[in-house]
């Protein structure tokens, strides 16, 4: 089970996302989902679902959600243990981020992936093995 990157929940989110503002984002989102290569963690998938039947100016029905949710499943994916928490302690500790960031950071290593690509942290911080980046920061 290896990816070359993590999508964190942010970027899945755009690719459902029926707002004409994220139109952009979407675009770019739902073209690092075609490219392949990237992996999911359970945190991302219970963090889609949430977003997208409840928090989204259109939210997705949940039947829709839970295509959706399978077919990201079938990419390679990390399940929320005791190892993986303790790794997301571990980096909240010592980089001083929040334990939700960095159990998704924890996720992506242990995928083996050297991206993340996320809004939520700082563009091109390193953490461990795993390098952030936003896709979106050239989005309008």
């Amino acid at each position: 089970m290896s990816a070359d990157c993590l999508l964190d929940t942010n970027v899945l989110v755009y690719a459902v996302s029926r707002s004409p503002e994220a139109r952009i984002k979407r675009a770019k989102a739902l073209a690092l989902i075609a490219a392949g290569g990237f992996g999911v963690s359970g945190q991302v998938l219970q963090e889609f679902y949430v977003t997208v039947t409840r928090k989204i100016s259109t939210p997705l029905v949940p039947t829709d959600a839970l295509e959706w949710i399978e077919q990201l499943a079938a990419q390679p994916f990390v399940p929320i243990d005791h190892t993986l928490v303790i790794r997301g302690i571990e980096f909240a500790n010592r980089y001083k981020i929040s334990y939700w960031d960095a159990a998704i950071v924890a996720a992506a290593e242990a995928l083996g992936a050297r991206t993340l690509y996320s809004e939520d942290l700082s563009h091109g911080q390193v953490y461990g093995s795993v390098t952030v980046r936003n896709p979106f920061l050239d989005a309008t």
